[in-house]
C-alpha cells in the first residue's frame, strides 16, 4: 500500500515519521497488535512501547492477554522442570 501525503506535509513529516503516526493510529483504534503496529512503523515492540508511553497512550491488555501470557509462562517452566 502507498499513501501519498498532500505536498506541503512531504517537506515537513518523513516517511517514518509518517510510518509511526500511521501505527500509533490503528494501534489506538485497535485495528492492529503492538507487534503489528511496531512492524507498521519499522521499530522494535519496545521503541513502540515507548513511542506509546511517551504519547500517554495506553496498551490494549485485557484478561484474554493475561490468560495467553501466564499460559505461556506455564508452558515454560513445564519445559524446564517436568514432572
Amino acid at each position: 500500500m502507498n499513501i501519498t501525503l498532500p505536498a506541503e506535509l512531504e517537506g515537513q513529516i518523513s516517511r517514518e515519521e509518517a510510518a509511526l503516526h500511521l501505527a500509533i493510529g490503528l494501534f489506538a483504534d485497535e485495528k492492529l497488535t503492538l507487534g503489528q503496529a511496531a512492524a507498521v512503523a519499522g521499530i522494535s515492540q519496545p521503541a513502540f512501547l515507548h513511542e506509546l508511553g511517551s504519547r500517554k497512550i495506553q496498551i490494549h491488555y485485557g484478561l484474554t492477554e493475561l490468560e495467553q501470557d501466564i499460559a505461556t509462562v506455564k508452558s515454560f517452566s513445564a519445559s524446564t522442570h517436568p514432572s
